[in-house]
């Protein structure tokens, strides 16, 4: 058959195979097969129908276009010119696919011109059959490009092929073929094509664009000259950044989003501060003179000006916006998933639980670290998690093209160091940063993804960085040619100028008035910053409003955290049932069985249910709750079950949100396996509402390493840097039972080397009770501080590690200390072990099974702000004593040994014994936190306890 031949002609085996593949998925399903093929099988002539069809083995008919509805056009005249037209189109149809899928290939986004693009083959009209005699032939393209070249159906190849690299390897290229939502691609498809934004841009918002790189390089400028030598980490280079916030900011704002958190690492952060979240000039300006960010009368330690963060209320086309920027150490990307859990927490707040587009995070990122550090793929996994998406975030990756002195050939793998964000499918839209109206356009169609699909999109801006990785450095040291292209390179603003006086939107004059003017405002704040003084501090305002700033350190604030029966046993009931016809699992159902019956009694409630009873006294005090971490539903030791699943239809339900009506709610979710995107999210909670209950739980204790950065840079330091307070809690579970290195300590030696100026709790509690109030003290106190809790595991079914009903009632309050339960003769003790957790059972069985009568034990359940009063009280009992011990099963140079050490001697100063320092028990110092081998742990733990009882 001739069109048979000619179609062999033009396409190759695998190409005749992949179209006759498509086109017997589109007999059968029309909308299964993407909508240009679609459309072209609609409209094919007989002929070549039947020529697929003998390929495909599918059968086939007419079909309206599932795109524009009409009825298929007419076929050509049969024989030899009707099989040409078909494999014409065939082919034009492929090369259009082509340039939708690999267009961005051949993108020109490099400002500087250094990155010339390959040749793409695909792009290449000579792959699909046209050769150079072809390109002028007309070809029947249908409604294929109707957006691009409207109320045309056929054109030439190289009418087809320039429309495409308008579109598509221009200023902007775009990739989001990969998106398997045939609705997101084709959207973007049809926005690429249709808006044609070049010709879009009005006078006003080119004079709008311009005002913003005024203002961005200006701002650099002046600091330039102003501060000659001083590190700004200036964006030089980038300052289209800010004409792309301001136009993200106000197309959602226009879309109902009241507000957005920025987080970013230092790179511009300055300029973001002033110039969008609209921090004083004079402020800024008085920072680089040495002042600081807070009051004086507020104490903490302060850090760098490009550290910290601002915020600010706006009003855009009549709405009400509120911005802020996060503050953030030199851990690059670290804030990613702060600032996502501080919008998850507005958007829960506003009870926006299912598109949740209310609130929006935007992420600012360099290209380096987007590539390179894994907080990112981390924090992207999570985007559309259940208990942690938040309607998606705006990315922009301000791509300098370098980090520090590292070329990208050594950055990343891959061809982008946007390519990370193909794991979720997110799109990105690489822009050429010195076409600052190409970058709003994309800004905007960003914001317009974000809002449609509630998903993550990601804008890849390509700059430069006009001086070195600070403003002292020398980059031609490490990139000479870069630099010297650099050197002869005119600055945005001077490129965008340069274009509106060209276009007749202003003159040279009008332009220069601008920067001139903006310049003596920055000279008048200038001059104002010598004597400017920070009045307010913004950290208890909104919802922290009516709390108090912590008290100095050493003062403790003392609450009562205990509730009334009555609700202690309405807690009860509810946690120990299901819904009528809930199949439980019989395993949990003992467990319920057994808990009903200590409620009942009064006597012999554990950790968990101790827990229970806490979160629930919270919820009925309207306290929103919410717990994260690997497996916390169950409980990694099969002790929490508070979310239980239905043995027939595996529905979940959790008992806690039906304890009664009007209640708050808690929310408990099994997250993915990460601890620093997670613990960073959960932190990030904190920031928004301080009467909410955020709890993090590693799996084991010392999978918390995995989170170091947000434990020591935000968790530990938050507060004194940037005057942030946090009342986040991490549950670790720790303690000694033979299961080896990585799953006995949760390194509480690195928590206490943290604290300082009262800046946490760290606790390592023994009591069911105790553990209750510890939980209800966090939103009793006046103000916030993160509590530490080194949490148990072997305790969790202890039949000593249990307390009554009584010491959770109204009059009782978390105990730092607790002194000995056995009634031994005070006068007759003549040692006292002082300890901290598990090893206290440990002891107590050892010293009742052996009767010693003269061993007092001493609990520390509160190891910082260390508690010398209370700890004294209870030395002062002893006055006998002649020797004090402080016994661990840590190794010497882990657990609390080292902090306790001259602090016990100190409240043994304090109860007026002569004692002197306490003595050391516990396992001998090591490079490892425990052994791996059982017995070898058991002989130690035996040994340590005798040691502690004096019995060696």
């Amino acid at each position: 058959m001739a069109g048979s031949d000619l179609l062999t002609t033009a396409l190759s085996g695998s190409n005749i195979a992949y179209v006759a593949d498509l086109y017997a998925r589109w007999a059968e399903d029309p909308k299964s097969v993407d909508p240009s093929f679609a459309d072209l099988f609609g409209s094919m002539d007989d002929e070549t129908a039947s020529i697929l069809q003998d390929a495909s083995g599918a059968s086939w008919a007419p079909r309206k276009s599932i795109i524009t509805g009409d009825e298929p056009a007419p076929a050509p005249a049969g024989g030899k010119g009707a099989g040409l037209a078909a494999t014409d189109s065939l082919a034009i149809a492929q090369l259009i696919r082509a340039f939708r899928e690999f267009g961005h290939l051949e993108a020109q986004t490099d400002p500087l011109g250094l990155k010339v693009p390959a040749p793409t083959v695909e792009l290449d009209p000579a792959t699909y059959g046209f050769g150079p005699k072809d390109l002028d032939r007309p070809v029947y393209i249908g409604k294929l490009l109707s957006p691009i070249l409207p109320g045309r159906e056929t054109a030439s190849v190289k009418e087809v092929v320039a429309a495409l690299r308008q579109v598509y390897c221009g200023a902007i290229g775009a990739e989001y073929m990969y998106a398997r939502s045939e609705e997101q691609r084709e959207w973007f498809r049809s926005r690429l094509e249709g808006d044609n934004w070049p010709s879009s841009v009005t006078v006003d918002e080119q004079k709008s664009i311009l005002k913003n790189l005024t203002e961005a390089e200006g701002f650099e400028s002046f600091c330039q000259k102003r501060y000659v030598g001083a590190k700004r980490f200036g964006l030089e280079g980038g300052e289209v950044s800010i004409p792309a916030l301001h136009a993200v900011i106000d197309q959602v704002a226009q879309q109902g989003v009241k507000s957005v958190a920025i987080g970013m690492a230092h790179r511009g952060r300055l300029n973001t501060l002033v110039n969008v979240v609209r921090k004083p000039y004079v402020a800024i300006f008085n920072e680089f003179g040495g002042g600081s960010f807070k009051p004086d009368n507020v104490a903490g330690s302060g850090d760098v000006k490009y550290h910290l963060g601002s915020s600010t209320d706006v009003e855009i086309g009549g709405h009400s916006v509120h911005i802020s920027l996060q503050p953030n150490p030199s851990h690059l990307e670290a804030v990613d998933p702060v600032v996502c859990g501080k919008v998850r927490a507005a958007q829960d707040d506003d009870g926006d639980t299912e598109k949740r587009l209310s609130h929006m995070a935007i992420q600012i990122h360099g290209d380096a670290a987007f590539a390179g550090q894994g907080v990112v793929y981390e924090t992207l996994s999570m985007s559309q998690l259940v208990g942690y998406r938040t309607g998606g975030s705006i990315h922009i990756i301000v791509n300098n093209q370098i980090g520090f002195t590292t070329n990208p050939v050594n950055g990343h793998s891959g061809i982008y160091g946007s390519d990370m964000a193909k794991a979720i499918e997110a799109p990105v839209l690489h822009i050429n940063g010195d076409n600052a109206e190409a970058v709003v356009y994309a800004s905007r169609l960003a914001a317009d993804y974000r809002q449609k699909f509630a998903s993550d999109i990601i804008l890849d801006i390509v700059c430069y960085r006009r001086h070195g990785h600070n403003e002292t450095d020398e980059p031609a040291f490490t990139q000479p040619v870069m630099y010297k292209a650099i050197a002869g390179h005119e600055t945005p603003h001077t490129v965008y100028a340069n274009h509106l006086v060209k276009a007749g939107v202003l003159t040279e004059d009008e332009v220069k008035a601008q920067w001139d003017a903006f310049h003596a405002k920055l000279d008048e704040d200038f001059k104002a910053a010598q004597s400017y003084k920070v009045n307010k501090a913004d950290w208890l305002e909104s919802n922290w409003a009516g709390l108090q700033a912590p008290p100095k350190a050493g003062e403790v604030t003392k609450v009562e955290t205990g509730v009334s029966k009555d609700v202690l046993t309405e807690i009860g009931a509810a946690i120990t049932k299901v819904p009528e016809g809930f199949d439980l699992n019989s395993k949990i159902a003992r467990q319920m069985k057994a808990k009903a019956k200590a409620i009942e009694t009064g006597e012999g409630i554990d950790w968990a249910t101790g827990e229970a009873l806490g979160f629930g006294s919270l919820l009925l005090e309207k306290h929103r709750i919410r717990l994260s971490g690997e497996d916390v539903q169950r409980g990694t030791f099969s002790q929490r079950h508070a979310v239980v699943i239905d043995q027939t239809n595996q529905q979940p339900y959790t008992m806690l949100n039906h304890i009664k009506e009007g209640q708050s709610k808690i929310d408990i979710w099994n997250s993915h396996l990460s601890e620093f995107a997670v613990l960073g999210f959960e932190y990030g909670y904190t920031m928004h509402n301080p009467n909410n209950l955020v709890l993090w739980e590693a799996q084991f204790g010392d999978f918390a390493n995995g989170a170091q950065v947000i434990i020591d840079q935000f968790i530990a330091s938050g507060e004194t840097k940037w005057l942030r307070m946090s009342g986040l809690v991490l549950l670790l579970p720790h303690g000694y039972e033979g299961q080896g290195p990585e799953h006995s300590s949760a390194r509480l030696e690195r928590y206490l080397q943290l604290c300082a100026e009262d800046n946490m709790f760290v606790c390592n509690i023994t009591s069911p009770a105790n553990y209750f109030h510890a939980l209800r003290r966090q939103l009793k106190l006046p103000y916030r501080k993160p509590l530490v809790l080194m949490e148990p595991k072997s305790l969790l079914r202890h039949k000593l590690a249990v307390s009554t009903l009584a010491e959770f009632e109204t009059g009782t309050s978390f105990r730092p200390v607790i002194g000995e339960i056995d009634p031994l003769a005070d006068n007759a003790v003549e040692r006292v072990i002082i300890c901290s957790g598990k090893v206290y059972y440990d002891l107590l069985e050892a010293r009742r099974d052996q009767k010693l009568e003269k061993v007092a034990i001493i609990r520390l359940e509160q190891l910082y702000p260390f508690p010398e009063a209370e700890l004294a009280a209870e030395l002062k009992r002893y006055p006998n004593a002649k020797e004090i011990v402080w016994c661990q099963e840590e190794t010497r140079n882990g657990g609390g040994w080292h902090f306790v050490d001259r602090l016990i001697e100190g409240a043994l100063g304090v109860a007026g014994h002569k004692v002197g320092r306490p003595a050391y028990v516990g396992r001998a110092a090591a490079a490892s936190p425990a052994t791996g081998l059982a017995k070898t742990h058991a002989a130690e733990q035996a040994a340590l306890v005798k040691d502690a009882l004096g019995l060696s």
